[in-house]
């Protein structure tokens, strides 16, 4: 299939950012190269192995209400489905590249959140970010195409902040702050299929966050930096 046949009535904005350079890595996240957004993301080459790097940003206000995102129908993977705060990738570019303490995958979130939701940097400062561990997924797309998918090794970013929201839409549908009992019911609804949850947040819900919920007020201590879980 070729490159213009299998983006052939997307939204143009979105097919635009298929352009970027995504950060490669094997099963350890070793770094091993770079493929544009569009390559790692079709179904072919994650079936061939492809792997690259992620994050899942959790950002929760001082009241502890953790603030979920419902992707744009734009999107090209997973449109319409209810996630964390935001979801991206680092990009292959020297300031997130960088490894050290994360640092790279925390720029590229500061990044998205003022892309995706309008949150100025000053309000999410790098210093704030919990780099807490990571997990290895792969995901075929909803609805399915047989073209698109994830093969991902995602870094969890946990951060406590009060921000101000001005979502851009080509990327949010809308957006809402929850309780965990608020989540555990929008959770049951994706269960019944009232509601589409991503699978790499249904992942981390289901082992991880409740827990780690459970210590925001201390959530270093729930950090677990040398695993990387694999739930493939």
């Amino acid at each position: 299939m070729s490159t213009h046949d299998v983006l052939s009535g997307l939204d143009e904005i979105q097919v635009k950012l298929m352009e970027e350079e995504c950060i490669l890595v094997d099963e350890n996240d070793n770094a091993i190269g770079a493929a544009s957004k569009k390559e790692c993301h079709l179904l072919d080459n994650i079936n061939k192995g492809m792997l690259h790097r992620a994050f899942s940003v959790f950002l929760f206000n001082t009241k502890g209400e953790l603030l979920l995102q419902q992707r744009a129908e734009a999107k090209i993977t997973f449109p319409d489905h209810f996630t964390n705060t935001c979801c991206s990738h680092p990009l292959n570019v020297p300031a997130e590249i960088e490894e050290a303490n994360a640092i790279g995958v925390i720029r590229a979130a500061q990044r998205k959140l003022q892309h995706e939701l309008g949150i100025v940097p000053e309000q999410v400062p790098l210093e704030d970010f919990h780099y807490l561990t990571r997990i290895l997924y792969k995901a075929e797309n909803v609805p399915q195409d047989n073209k698109w998918g994830e093969h991902e090794i995602d870094y969890i970013l946990f951060i406590q902040r009060d921000v101000d929201v001005v979502v851009n839409p080509n990327e949010v549908k809308s957006y809402r702050y929850v309780s965990q009992q608020e989540l555990t019911e929008i959770v049951e609804k994706g269960n019944n299929k009232e509601l589409l949850l991503t699978p790499w947040f249904k992942l981390i819900v289901t082992n991880f966050l409740q827990k780690w919920w459970n210590n925001l007020h201390n959530i270093e201590s729930q950090a677990d930096r040398d695993t990387i879980h694999r739930m493939v």
